[in-house]
């Protein structure tokens, strides 16, 4: 396989230069905002969390990434776009499930293996359906499916993850509109997936350092249950 071979896949594109896409270039700047933020929640709230620690920094490596895919445009970048995302997906899945939902982590990492298995099982499925975004339908059912999850156990967390995945579920939609909208917008869409992507991946890392904050957290004494010093 030839990793230096060009890949023109977006509208903006128009030749092979290096900024021949400089809005989706430059917003790619949206994930290493989200990230710096997700660091500034994880130092308020989350620190001695090593995996929110870790989302946070593979957040900004995502923008690196995307950064490289939209100006060098190579196969060897799109692999450099793609892994970072779905190591993060990934992670935050099996966390989602320890954390939010209380797994244990034998279960956490078993069903993590059964949720890549079948991402990748369907993915010639989800391919035929949403096209080049078809690779993201698993983390779009995975978002909503943790939050219904949650909503019927009762657990915290629900209402934010659904609002999360109707946000990402929009990024989605202008991420595939990209190419098809070119004749009208020529910058393309693709651009808004930039930055709606960087705040769903902000909102989720938040949700889970406050989970780990709250699971920290002393049990409020009932009322009524106070004794007065002599």
């Amino acid at each position: 396989m030839d990793w230096t071979a060009p890949i023109d896949a977006y509208c903006e594109r128009l030749d092979a230069g290096f900024w021949a896409e400089p809005v989706n270039a430059v917003t790619n700047a949206a994930f290493l905002i989200a990230a710096l933020f997700a660091f500034r929640d994880w130092r308020a709230r989350g620190q001695g969390d090593p995996a929110t620690f870790l989302l946070a920094v593979i957040v900004a490596v995502v923008g690196v990434g995307s950064f490289l895919f939209h100006t060098f445009a190579t196969r060897w970048a799109a692999l450099a776009d793609v892994l970072p995302i779905a190591l993060f997906i990934n992670i935050y899945f099996c966390l989602a499930l320890r954390r939010l939902v209380g797994l244990s982590w034998p279960l956490a990492v078993f069903g993590t293996l059964l949720f890549l298995g079948a991402s990748y099982a369907l993915g010639p499925l989800f391919g035929r359906l949403a096209g080049s975004s078809g690779g993201y339908v698993p983390a779009l059912g995975a978002i909503f499916g943790v939050a219904a999850t949650l909503w019927l156990m009762r657990r915290p967390g629900a209402g934010m993850l659904a609002v999360t995945g109707m946000a990402f579920l929009l990024s989605l939609v202008f991420r595939t509109a990209d190419m098809p909208a070119c004749e009208a917008f020529p910058p393309g869409t693709h651009f808004v997936w930039h930055c709606l992507n960087a705040l769903v991946l902000f909102l989720l890392i938040r949700l889970l350092i406050r989970a780990k904050s709250h699971e920290g957290a002393p049990a409020a004494a009932p009322a009524g249950n106070a004794r007065d010093t002599p």
